[in-house]
C-alpha cells in the first residue's frame, strides 16, 4: 500500500456516512472521466487501424493491457481478477465499436 493510500484510509475512517457517500460519488465521477478519456484514445487507435488496414483484434496488445492491469491491481492491493474483468469489458466494448465503425 502506498503512502497516499494509507493517508486516504486514515482520513476515510474519520468520515461519516454522508461524507463517505460523497467521496464515492467523486471517485465514480473520476472513473467515468477516465473511461471517457480511454474511449477517446481507443477511437483514435481504431482510426489508425482502419487507415492502415490493420485488424480490429491485436491479441498481443490485449495481453500487454491485461498484464499491466494485473500488475497495477497488485500494486494497489486490489483483486487482480476484478481489475482484469473490468479491463476485459473495456477492451471488448472498444473492439465492438471498432467493428461497427468500419
Amino acid at each position: 500500500m502506498t503512502d497516499h493510500t494509507t493517508d486516504t484510509t486514515e482520513s476515510i475512517q474519520d468520515m461519516n456516512l454522508d461524507e463517505l457517500r460523497e467521496e464515492i460519488a467523486d471517485i465514480d465521477n473520476g472513473i467515468v472521466e477516465l473511461i471517457a478519456r480511454r474511449t477517446y484514445v481507443a477511437d483514435a487507435v481504431a482510426q489508425v487501424k482502419a487507415e492502415q488496414d490493420l485488424p480490429t483484434t491485436d491479441e498481443t496488445q490485449e495481453e500487454r493491457v491485461m498484464q499491466r492491469a494485473g500488475e497495477n491491481a497488485d500494486h494497489f492491493g486490489v483483486d487482480s481478477n476484478l481489475v482484469k474483468a473490468i479491463f476485459r469489458l473495456l477492451i471488448e466494448i472498444n473492439k465492438a465499436e471498432q467493428r461497427q465503425n468500419r
